[in-house]
């Protein structure tokens, strides 16, 4: 079967969408292989990333995990029952604001925490080892270089 040519849309465009795609591609591996090492501590991403920012940002109200972890407020809510059910985390009124809660993660948390978060690191670290510390450094810098270009959007 002779294969398609894709149409062009200018040599800039045509890489812009390789290289977004490619990004897409390797994020898509890179949540694979967190999901199944989480998998094997009966958490999900969005679990796993609850608890890791309040274990290393301390507590927190549900606003700031849902904008911290880019989720979305129905779906952290439900993270967040969950968690609180399996005593991972505890809910405080707010002293400023009677309507919000302060969201903390419990000792059992904390210890999960220190359990699989330096596994987790260790596979970020092993995913990204096909870089020299130079390539990760300018992919890191221009990634970050777009991020802060267009975090409004």
């Amino acid at each position: 079967m002779k294969e398609k040519s894709l149409k062009s849309y200018g040599e800039k465009t045509d890489k812009s969408m390789k290289t977004v795609m490619r990004l897409l591609r390797v994020a898509h591996i890179l949540n694979n292989k967190t999901e199944l090492f989480l998998s094997k501590h009966t958490l999900t991403f969005n679990q796993f990333k609850v608890l890791e920012v309040l274990y290393h940002r301390g507590d927190l109200n549900i606003s700031s995990i849902t904008k911290l972890i880019m989720g979305t407020p129905g779906n952290t809510t439900v993270v967040v029952k969950n968690l609180h059910r399996d005593g991972l985390i505890e809910s405080k009124k707010d002293p400023n604001d009677n309507r919000s809660s302060i969201l903390s993660i419990t000792s059992k948390g904390s210890l999960i925490m220190q359990e699989i978060f330096p596994n987790h690191a260790k596979n970020l670290s092993e995913f990204l080892d096909v870089l020299d510390d130079y390539e990760l450094k300018t992919l890191y810098d221009l990634l970050n270089k777009i991020y802060k270009e267009k975090k409004g959007l």
